[in-house]
């Protein structure tokens, strides 16, 4: 079951990476981040979608450490962050609801809901 929840949480944060990078790069997805305000996001927002892309790639070496793929799964701090990164994504399912962007609403509250249920399997699966 951690195996397969791994698989989902890497393949979401990939997609979410490459949807940051576009509209980090200028093209017109800015509906589907940062609240959906704005078609093409302003500077301030590209550069918060370049350093999500960071963040994202963090989490996804967290999961794995506490998946047991990559090392100290089993340490206090990984534990901690992993239940730290679910209450991240189960905060982001009701954010995501209450947005004023129905692309935003549609697509990322799913995807925030997924994150989060994968999540959880991690962290109560460990390595």
């Amino acid at each position: 079951m951690t195996t397969i929840a791994l698989i989902v949480v890497l393949a979401l944060l990939a997609a979410l990476a490459v949807g940051q990078i576009l509209a980090a790069s200028g093209l017109p997805l800015g509906r589907f981040a940062w609240g959906g305000k704005h078609r093409v996001l302003p500077r301030g927002l590209r550069v918060a979608s370049a350093v999500s892309v960071l963040v994202y790639a963090g989490l996804a070496a967290l999961l794995l450490s506490r998946a047991g793929i990559l090392p100290a799964g089993d340490s206090a701090a990984v534990i901690v962050l992993t239940w730290v990164a679910f209450a991240f994504f189960a905060a982001s399912v009701a954010l995501n609801a209450i947005s004023r962007s129905p692309a935003e609403r549609w697509t990322m509250t799913p995807t925030s809901l997924l994150l989060a249920a994968a999540t959880l399997v991690i962290a109560l699966g460990g390595g």
